[in-house]
Parts: C-alpha cells; structure tokens; sequence
C-alpha cells in the first residue's frame, strides 16, 4: 500500500514537472514571436523613415493664442516650402534644397511670429528626430526616428502640428480621414509594397515570417 502511495506521489510530481516545462517552452516560444514581431516592425520603421522626410512646428504653449500662431507659422512656412519643392522629385533632392534654404525658412517663421505681435524666438533645423505613432488620413507611420524639417516656437512645449513634406502630402487637405488616392501613390513610389502596406494596416496585419525571412 506504501509503494504504491509513493508511486501515486511520483506520477503526481512528474505531471507537474512535465506542466512546468510546457509552460516555460510556451513562455519563450511567446517571447520570440514578440521579439519578431518587434524585429519586423523596427525593420519595417527604418525603410519607411528612409524615404520620407517630416515637417514638424512645435507651438510656445498650448494656450489658444500660440496654438493659433502655431497653425499661422505652419501655413506660411508651407507657403515657401511648396514653392521651392514644386520640381523636386526625390528624397535626397528634397533634403538638399530644404538645406539650401534653411535660412530662409527660418526668416520665414521668425518673420510671421513678429508680424502676430510675438517677440519668441524661432529655431529650424533638419535632423533625425524621435517621433511616437502617429496618425496621417487613413495611414499610421510607426513609432521611431524619422528625419524631419522641425520648426520650434519659442519653448516649444506646446502640441505640435506635422506632415510629411517629401513625398509632398503636406500640400494635400490632410484634414480628411482619407488620404486622396494621388497622395497615396506618390507613397507606392517610395515605399516597397510590404512598407506601404503596413502604413494602412498597422502592426495587426504583420506576418512573424517577414522575420524569418530575414535571418
């Protein structure tokens, strides 16, 4: 009767041993599909931030007026920006006239806070910048570096206001929940299928394969 009391115990014990080991293969396999699926959306990130360029105005505050001076800012620097882009036709051209013309746009800037009655300094710059999810129509351009035309308000702690300059949907009515379907081709020009497909889908429709693929 003991003996077998004692085998009853091992085969309880071997159970739980065998439970446990099921349930740390299961835990690493789940940590592996999240680190691929990470891996594949950082990849992803990185193509599409390497073919588009950002314009981004950071208002003074968020109180009215400077939300309002921000959007003015914003309209006049688009101003002169389409403009000097209107013949430009690929990423690394739109970089080359932007910082041919910084200084301009800067005067741009500066001159329409002064016009509005402000005494706050501007500062504009091109540089690779940190940028979190973000909405742009119908599409959503993951979190990550992305370089980018920043115009700074003042202490520029207020809500910002962005677009993408190159490819030029800054000049499109961003406003609607639908990107027009030109400004959606001039992203299929850029982007390869897998990148501008992302951009509508989101990180849901990612496939852990593309990783594999990878390795």
């Amino acid at each position: 009767m003991e003996r077998e009391s004692k085998k009853e115990a091992q085969k309880k014990w071997d159970r739980f041993w065998i439970f446990c080991a099921a349930a740390v293969i299961c835990f690493l396999f789940w940590v592996i599909l999240v680190r691929s699926q990470t891996r594949a959306v950082e990849t992803i990130q990185q193509g599409i931030a390497k073919e588009i360029i950002r314009f981004h105005v950071l208002a003074n505050s968020d109180s009215e007026e400077d939300q309002a001076l921000k959007m003015k800012v914003k309209e006049e620097v688009l101003k002169t920006l389409e403009v000097k882009l209107e013949d430009v036709s690929g990423v690394d051209e739109t970089r080359k006239v932007i910082q041919e013309h910084l200084e301009e746009i800067k005067e741009t800037a500066q001159n329409t806070v002064w016009e509005e009655g402000y005494d706050y300094p501007v500062t504009v710059t091109l540089g690779m910048y940190e940028f979190p999810t973000k909405m742009y129509g119908d599409c959503t351009f993951p979190a990550g570096m992305y370089e980018a035309l920043r115009v700074c308000i003042g202490k520029a702690e207020g809500k910002n206001w962005w677009c993408v300059v190159f490819p030029n949907l800054c000049f499109a009515d961003s406003i609607h929940a639908v990107l027009p379907e030109e400004e959606k081709e001039e992203l299929k020009h850029v982007l390869t299928e897998q990148e501008y497909e992302f951009l509508f889908d989101g990180e849901s429709k990612i496939k852990i394969r593309w990783w594999w693929a990878e390795r």
